[in-house]
């Protein structure tokens, strides 16, 4: 017999049923918001403990293309690989549980969320979490607090709490916090683009773009609404599940603990070592020095005459160097590597390095170095995906792709797919520098950040790299985005704010958030904390001191920028404008005419019918413009079908091969001249068939207005070609 459990949270009705399916699970619900079904189980061995003192917990959020009514994409018709969305969902799952577990929990732990039913209006991050957090709370697992997710957009300068898809559309902010009644864990956050018209003069309006960046005082204030939400929503969950959770198992919390007299004894005999050892591990995230310094201890009398093992003495030495590290930071108010709390590692910066590149930056912040390299494409060479709650397939035209290869951080290690650590990073930098893009700029941009050296906040670094290589590349941006890991160290009523963390820092401090933004304020932000949540004064304290550091990037990004010299390898785009009715003419008979264009000049052509717009891009910079000398001429010989459909000029009834005519010269191009006909239309006369000698410069032989005589050498309905009567 199954229990139901509905409750009217932000005027949506929310039904969680319990006991119905998945029964073998540990914990179980079905969860239903509006149309959208979710199902979310979670299993745990109790008889399966692994040996080493972590919590071995995997997330999986997988959507069925079933719950949308409809066929995978593809050759194959059976879901495969997660998408980019469903890892990113399973990794907010998980970093928004994992701290939930008791330490010493070391069983197996699977946390399965299915997608069953899918509603365009219904946030399925949301759902799933809450689902997730629904199934784990009522297990028998050895967890009683609740945790949600909750979304705040804002829509007219008001806050809005779990919005719509719709709704999101029409928002500047997308904020998502995860958290207790009491503590925030999780907190992620964009800023999103907006154009807005304003009035150049009485009669006339301009559009500019809005980067819509956030300051400290008005984040902090939407992270208090989210925290009200938060409140209300998990203090409904725990009353309402109390009759349908689980009797806890009773499970052994293995306590990884080692004779406290190996830990003073070190603490004793080898503090200076371990201090030395922290200066170099400030400089690489391997832990080497560290076990030079265990294998000196575990050979000297002490440890010989006590037997005690190497793995022994190193857990000794990690615990020494953890108090020493937190102890420097709080009470000395000095780190590792010898900065003070506040100060930026030292930064260089080096644009377009690669010549054959459209834009490259090495960003260099202490011993992190991020390459990143842009690559500019038509609008429709994006990245195709499909949204779960959307018949037609979209295109991505902004990307970010963040590598990272072992030896960064000195690991033997060969380079496989990509991870979800790489996933994340990414779309945390594209957060960052998506909503400075003109919104008008419709070309595809990517972005690749190849991590070199890593020793803290790598996806920090390619936020910094990647603005400059968008601005290397020309592309249109509101302003440069900077970002700085920032940490916190908390002992007892003492704390420190730390900004630009190295590894040895996140390792081991209690807060891990990331701030990246503009002059204006901030664009993206991600939050996770390790100590079971953070008061907002701490929080907005730590955001002020994020954008002291973050000013500064941007003061040496500036006087960067300002030394970019453009690569050699950009496109040209030349873009003009011609009457769309004359675009089939363009296009020719089944693409023939455009065809034979892009073929001839090497280049790519857009056309917008709408608007008649047309666009024109190369790498030779003298192909795109003949080739817009040709669309010209093409257009010119077509009348416009709208105002008089019967005027097109039929080249085969008014001229005939071998026919020789005088005409009048009208433009000149590096590739030959225009020539006006005397039965109307212009022709081309190419340079190769101006003279029997070889011409280097059409202007060398021939002028506008000249009169020349010409024989017609092709024809075709829609365009002829000449050449001079001598030849």
């Amino acid at each position: 017999m199954s229990t139901v459990c509905e409750f009217e949270l932000n005027g949506k009705q929310e039904i969680f049923e319990f006991g119905k399916v998945a029964k073998q699970a540990n914990g179980s619900v079905l969860a239903k918001l509006g149309n959208a079904v979710v199902l979310a189980t979670v299993v745990s061995e109790f008889d399966n403990p692994v040996e080493e003192d972590f919590t071995p917990l995997t997330v999986q959020y997988v959507e069925k293309t079933y719950a949308a009514a409809k066929l995978p994409g593809g050759f194959i018709k059976r879901e495969a690989k997660p998408s980019e969305f469903e890892t990113l969902t399973s990794r907010v799952i998980d970093r928004s549980l994992r701290p939930l577990f008791p330490k010493g929990y070391v069983y197996p732990t699977t946390i399965t969320v299915i997608v069953l039913s899918a509603d365009k209006d219904v946030d399925l991050q949301v759902l799933a979490l809450n689902a997730a957090s629904a199934a784990l709370y009522t297990s028998n697992l050895p967890i009683k607090k609740s945790i949600s997710g909750v979304r705040i957009a804002k829509i007219e300068g008001e806050y809005v709490v779990n919005p719509s898809s719709s709704q999101l559309e029409d928002s500047t902010l997308d904020l998502y916090v995860a958290g207790s009644k009491e503590e925030l864990l999780m907190i992620e956050m964009k800023a999103i683009s907006s154009e807005e018209m304003v009035e150049v003069d009485i009669e006339a309006f301009s559009k500019i773009h809005k980067t819509n960046e956030m300051n400290e005082d008005q984040l902090v204030e939407a992270i208090a609404v989210a925290q009200e939400a938060l409140k209300e929503s998990n203090e409904t969950y725990e009353k309402g599940f109390e009759s349908v959770c689980k009797e806890i198992c009773e499970v052994e919390l293995v306590e990884f603990t080692i004779d406290e007299k190996v830990i003073n004894y070190v603490r004793d005999n080898y503090i200076s070592n371990v201090k030395e050892a922290l200066k170099k591990l400030a400089k690489s995230e391997r832990a080497t020095e560290l076990k030079d310094v265990a294998k000196l201890i575990a050979k000297d009398d002490f440890c010989v005459s006590n037997e005690i093992e190497f793995s022994t003495v190193y857990e000794a030495v990690s615990i020494v160097k953890r108090e020493a590290v937190r102890a420097m930071i709080v009470n000395d108010k000095v780190r590792a590597d010898g900065r003070g709390l506040r100060d930026v590692r030292p930064i260089t910066i080096d644009t377009n390095i690669l010549p054959s590149t459209h834009s490259s930056c090495l960003f260099t912040r202490g011993e992190t170095q991020a390459l990143v390299v842009g690559t500019l494409a038509g609008p429709k060479d994006g990245q195709m995906y499909e949204i779960l709650t959307e018949k037609s397939t979209n295109v991505e035209n902004f990307m970010v792709h963040y590598n990272f290869p072992g030896f960064s951080v000195g690991e033997a290690k060969p380079m496989f797919g990509v991870g979800r650590r790489e996933l994340g990073h990414g779309n945390l930098a594209k957060k960052a520098l998506e909503a400075t893009i003109d919104k008008d700029y419709d070309e595809t941009v990517r972005l690749v950040s190849e991590i070199l050296e890593s020793n803290g906040s790598s996806s920090m670094a390619t936020v910094c790299g990647g603005s400059l290589a968008l601005k290397a590349a020309g592309v249109p941006i509101s302003n440069l985005v900077a970002g700085v890991a920032m940490g916190m160290v908390v002992e007892g009523d003492n704390y420190s704010v730390l900004t630009d963390i190295m590894g040895l820092e996140d390792h081991d401090g209690d807060m891990d958030f990331k701030v990246a933004g503009t002059k204006e304020g901030i664009t993206a932000l991600q939050m996770d904390i390790k100590l079971g949540g953070i008061e907002l004064s701490v929080l907005k304290e730590a955001l002020l001191q994020a954008k002291e550091g973050r000013e500064h990037i941007l003061g040496l990004m500036e006087e960067a920028s300002l030394e970019i010299v453009p690569s050699e390898a950009l496109p040209l785009i030349e873009q003009f404008a011609i009457d769309p009715s004359k675009f089939m003419v363009i296009i020719g008979k089944a693409g023939a005419t455009i065809k034979e264009i892009i073929e001839r000049f090497s280049v790519s052509i857009d056309l917008d019918r709408d608007t008649g717009n047309v666009k024109v891009s190369g790498d030779n910079k003298q192909n795109v413009l003949d080739a817009c000398e040709h669309i010209k001429t093409i257009s010119n010989n077509a009348s416009s079908r709208k105002d008089n459909p019967k005027k097109n000029i039929d080249f085969e009834k008014l001229y005939q091969i071998d026919e020789v005519l005088t005409g009048k010269v009208v433009r000149l191009a590096d590739f030959g001249a225009f020539v006006e006909l005397p039965k109307g239309g212009e022709g081309l006369l190419h340079i190769s068939k101006i003279s029997k000698q070889r011409v280097k410069k059409v202007e060398d032989v021939l002028n506008v207005d000249d009169s020349v005589e010409i024989k017609v050498l092709k024809v075709k309905k829609d365009r002829i070609e000449l050449a001079s009567s001598s030849l």
